[in-house]
């Protein structure tokens, strides 16, 4: 693996001629990255200590539609800025692109950034100066890095893995888009999950991906086929939580650069199509101590090597598995993705080693012991969904909650289970009345993503889809 990039190997580099250009950029509501490329003289010169971009970007859809009706941002505010302020430790090289570095930024109010001084007295392990403050209370990486503290003002440390779940296109993202999206050809035409074969045509593209991120610094596991027909996975090694955040919009948006220069395209819908299977975005946690060497959640004199603390922490995300779920399935196709039989769950229950349960105890016994949540789709934003995580662990530690014996069997029948949430209205409805997460993230923050919810949920709703089309035109 590639070792981070400095601001001392970024100097070298453009004296060298590697680097020219740094993409500096921040992840919006939806976990995606935007922001602005900088020749990287300038950056090296004065951009490494902050740049400005319209505040409409934390409130905007997927469309990038100023959405009336934000605290934090709206018309009659004018759209003003806010600092971007380039966080040093994550800066690497981008290898895929041609002389290229990236940054990510902290997201803060201009008024409270002063700025740093003096380049060469940034510390090449530290972010630039005003960058150690959380950033605005609804940007997704302010909000992870508050509920991260708390983790570390416990005494704990966490270790977070989120693995990456998506569908390959033979088609480019233009012929995808003149298409409208429909009748695409998939990577592979059959079922590939774990397939080395099949794998093997779509190696040009995984290939580029697996050693793409590894020069860039990301400590890649393996990539594997799933279940659908040109769906494939990446692992990486997990991380602290904001690291491991950084890590996944990196490595999404690396995946969808890759593909692009391959002539392919890829889609992290959760469900791109009725048919096929939906993709996922499972999340590892685990609590160690404050140097992160012993961990928290073993114990091998209780019941299943789950330590006291570990229970409590599950028992926690399953009491306010409601609460969060929006912060795991954003989007209205979030949540067709919740289908018995599809590996996907629709329980909110926990079981050893069990894939039919919304969260899955592994590594039973080892060090590595820790709960996987498979509730989140390939569509979430890793910083909200990391943040609820914790938020939700955390109380279940503070009110010391008892943990249910692990469910044993096939959840997808079991009609006396609870169920997760399946309509983003209801999600939002949940999220609106939740006063953990009100406690933990604060009013204000709550109420700017349940607008988002209640935003997105509208557009769907007045919008003429297909399947009315096919269904009605002719016979309503």
């Amino acid at each position: 693996m590639t070792e981070q990039l400095t601001m001392a190997g970024l100097r070298s580099a453009v004296v060298e001629g590697e680097i020219d250009t740094v993409v500096v950029c921040t992840a919006d509501m939806y976990g995606r990255l935007v922001g602005k490329r900088f020749h990287a003289q300038f950056f090296l010169d004065s951009g490494y200590q902050e740049t400005h971009a319209c505040d409409y970007l934390l409130a905007n859809d997927l469309e990038m539609e100023p959405v009336p009706g934000y605290e934090a941002a709206s018309w009659d505010q004018g759209y003003g800025d806010f600092a971007m302020v380039p966080d040093l430790t994550t800066l690497r090289r981008t290898p895929w692109l041609e002389a290229t570095a990236l940054v990510l930024c902290d997201v803060i109010d201009p008024a409270a950034h002063a700025g740093a001084d003096d380049v060469d007295g940034v510390s090449e392990s530290q972010p630039a100066a005003g960058t150690e403050a959380h950033g605005l209370p609804h940007s997704p990486r302010g909000i992870l890095k508050r509920q991260h503290q708390r983790v570390i003002e416990a005494g704990l440390s966490a270790f977070v893995a989120s693995e990456l779940e998506f569908y390959l296109f033979d088609n480019t993202l233009r012929e995808a888009s003149d298409l409208g999206y429909r009748n695409l050809t998939t990577a592979g035409y059959y079922i590939e999950d774990y397939h080395v074969l099949q794998t093997t045509k779509e190696e040009p593209v995984m290939r580029a991906i697996r050693n793409g991120l590894t020069d860039a610094g990301i400590a890649v596991e393996n990539t594997k086929g799933e279940w659908g027909p040109g769906q494939a996975e990446v692992n990486v090694r997990y991380a602290d939580p904001v690291t491991m955040a950084d890590n996944h919009v990196f490595i999404k948006n690396a995946v969808k650069e890759i593909a692009y220069l391959h002539d392919r395209s890829a889609t992290f819908m959760a469900k791109w199509d009725t048919d096929l299977a939906g993709s996922s975005c499972h999340v590892h946690m685990s609590l160690w101590d404050a140097k992160g060497t012993t961990s928290k959640f073993r114990d091998d004199d209780e019941p299943f090597d789950m330590s006291k603390l570990m229970r409590h922490f599950v028992a926690g995300q399953l009491k306010y598995a409601p609460d969060i779920t929006y912060f795991l399935a954003p989007l209205v196709n979030s949540y067709k993705r919740f289908a018995a039989g599809t590996f996907a769950p629709t329980k909110a229950i926990w079981s050893r080693d069990n894939r039919t349960a919304g969260w899955r105890l592994v590594g039973e016994g080892t060090d590595a012991i820790r709960i996987e949540c498979r509730v989140g789709g390939a569509d979430l934003n890793p910083y909200l969904a990391f943040a609820a995580l914790l938020a939700a662990g955390l109380a279940g530690i503070s009110e010391e909650l008892e943990l249910a014996e692990p469910f044993v069997g096939d959840a997808y029948v079991d009609e006396s289970l609870i169920d997760v949430p399946r309509t983003l209205h209801e999600a939002a409805d949940l999220l609106e009345g939740s006063t953990m997460l009100r406690a933990a993230f604060n009013d204000q923050v709550i109420d700017h993503y349940v607008h988002t919810a209640r935003w997105e949920q509208s557009v769907f709703d007045r919008r003429v889809t297909d399947i009315e089309r096919l269904r009605g035109f002719e016979q309503s």
